[in-house]
């Protein structure tokens, strides 16, 4: 008899610390709960996302971001599914997040920063020569015509399907053509892993159609082999380039002209008499676009004007918005003033109106020939605001005045009051004027409170791009400048410019340079500034 029962009478089923039987498992997925069920259909989607992208990493040889989500995957299930990981359930999505769309934004553009990426240099040195040939294409004199089924697969990855003599043959812009299968005389109707495209569905969709007529299916991976294309969609022929690859001498022969073009450590095909092919890849070039942006002439002039105004633009955005702001709390702090919640109201209206659509306002209004300004305020006198470089600084300077000192002017009234009164009682009654209380107890508690803010506003005011580019687009134009930099653009409109996106050449490494510099500057400024601030404490 066990110690622990009592003589006579029998041990109930589970005292002994386990479970009856038959009751475990019963137990056991009660014991889930619903709240275990809702974590594990969460993170199945987690998981297939995951699996998606490093699925579709792994397809196009992005390693980086392969083992990061393979990473961040082990890391979230470890995490979720394992008990002592408490704390870890709430600071594993920041992290995730700080790391996407900061650290890797970040390195990405250093990493760009150190490259010639842009227009003619976007790939790899195969997909140039992928783009050179294709640029050079003919279709082969007497080649067969084969009857063709346009095919897809996966998340919309189209392909050509083709019947030579019975043989199906499919291949897609990534794989060159490969043998899937026999069949008889036609269009191939059935391909193994692939999907049929509907022949109205082709009829009906103009995008589905320039996007077959576009695509070239490489004959084998050899690039010289020339490749498969349609013109309707039904049937097929091989073309082939006037242009020759040589992997070993890593050269392109032009078989019309003979010129030989060779591949240089720039990223570019360039041939003995210094011309060059248009198609070039993305290769390291060090510190070359850093360089470049203090030693090119035409470069750099245009550029430390706009540098210049940037400085300038930011500091007179906090300057002047901040004393306009203080000007007005200081008048409606005042008791005597009637109707003084009414009139703040007003004064916030600009701070709540969308930013993008003030600044196509004041576009408007400042335009020379039919414009409210010239004809309200100038007597319809044709003065040319966004033509001239003065005015246009001062026009999207008063925009953005407009725009931010109802900021101002909500927390100068806050840290007015907030200013203890009896100091200001004190200084009265021992004779202080309005301007000795104002510049001895006022300003100074006032800069305690407001001071970080004025910092972050310069940064904000460094890198405000939305007034510039809506207002006039950073113009007038800057004459001989390589890009299209104008007299008001500041450096982020400058970097956005440079990297093309908005038409014309693109240099997205040299953008990402300026980029880095920006950051600098701006987080020296901020980290010196900050520091400034906290002598201010004293006057706590």
């Amino acid at each position: 008899m066990s110690l622990t029962q009592t003589p006579g009478k029998a041990t109930p089923p589970g005292e002994d610390g386990a479970p009856p039987r038959g009751e475990s498992h019963a137990r056991g997925w009660r014991g889930l709960g619903w709240g275990f069920l809702v974590k594990l259909a969460l993170m199945a989607i987690v998981n297939a996302f995951g699996l998606m992208v490093i699925v579709s990493a792994w397809r196009v040889e992005s390693w980086f971001i392969l083992v990061a989500m393979i990473v961040i995957l082990v890391a979230a299930d470890v995490v979720y599914f394992w008990k002592r990981a408490l704390p870890m359930k709430y600071l594993l999505p920041g992290l995730i997040f700080l790391f996407t769309f900061q650290i890797f934004i970040f390195g990405y553009t250093a990493y760009i920063a150190f490259t010639n990426y842009g227009t003619g240099h976007a790939g790899t040195q195969e997909q140039a020569v992928q783009a050179t040939l294709i640029q050079g294409e003919r279709r082969v004199d007497g080649s067969p015509t084969y009857p063709l089924t346009v095919v897809e697969r996966g998340l919309g990855e189209l392909g050509f399907a083709i019947n030579d003599d019975g043989t199906i043959y499919v291949g897609s812009e990534l794989e060159p053509l490969a043998e899937a299968g026999t069949m008889g005389a036609g269009a191939p109707t059935e391909v193994p892993g692939w999907s049929i495209v509907d022949r109205s569905r082709l009829l009906s969709d103009q995008e589905l159609q320039q996007t077959v007529i576009d695509l070239r299916v490489p004959v084998s991976s050899d690039p010289n082999d020339g490749s498969l294309r349609t013109r309707d969609g039904s049937s097929g022929a091989i073309y082939e380039s006037t242009l020759v690859w040589d992997a070993d001498a890593q050269t392109i022969t032009d078989t019309t002209t003979g010129t030989v073009y060779h591949a240089t450590d720039d990223g570019s095909f360039v041939a003995d008499d210094g011309s060059s092919l248009p198609t070039g890849w993305s290769v390291n070039v060090g510190f070359d676009n850093f360089v470049k942006l203090f030693t090119d002439p035409k470069l750099f002039e245009p550029l430390l004007l706009v540098a210049g105004w940037t400085f300038a633009f930011a500091l007179l955005s906090v300057i002047v918005p901040f004393g306009l702001g203080l000007l007005f709390a200081l008048v409606f702090n005042d008791p005597r003033v009637r109707g003084r919640k009414a009139l703040r109201t007003l004064f916030i209206l600009p701070y709540a109106f969308p930013v993008f659509l003030s600044a196509l306002v004041f576009r408007g209004m400042f335009n020379a020939e039919f414009g409210v300004v010239n004809d309200l305020f100038f007597f319809g006198a044709n003065i040319n605001w966004l033509g001239d470089p003065w005015l246009a600084r001062f026009a999207v300077l008063w925009v953005n005045v407009w725009l931010s000192f109802p900021y101002w002017f909500l927390v100068c009234t806050g840290a007015l009051q907030a200013i203890p009164t009896d100091a200001l009682e004190a200084a009265e009654i021992d004779g202080a004027g309005r301007m000795r209380r104002f510049w001895s107890i006022i300003f100074p508690l006032l800069l305690v409170s407001t001071a970080p803010l004025a910092i972050a506003s310069f940064a904000v005011g460094f890198n405000n791009f939305t007034v510039i580019y809506l207002f006039n687009g950073g113009g007038p134009a800057i004459p001989g400048a390589p890009y299209a930099l104008g007299y008001t653009d500041i450096l982020i409109s400058a970097i956005y410019d440079i990297s093309g996106v908005s038409g014309g050449v693109a240099d997205f490494g040299l953008a990402s340079a300026l980029a880095i510099l920006v950051f600098v500057v701006v987080g020296i400024i901020a980290a010196i500034s900050f520091r400034q601030t906290r002598r201010l404490e004293e006057f706590q």
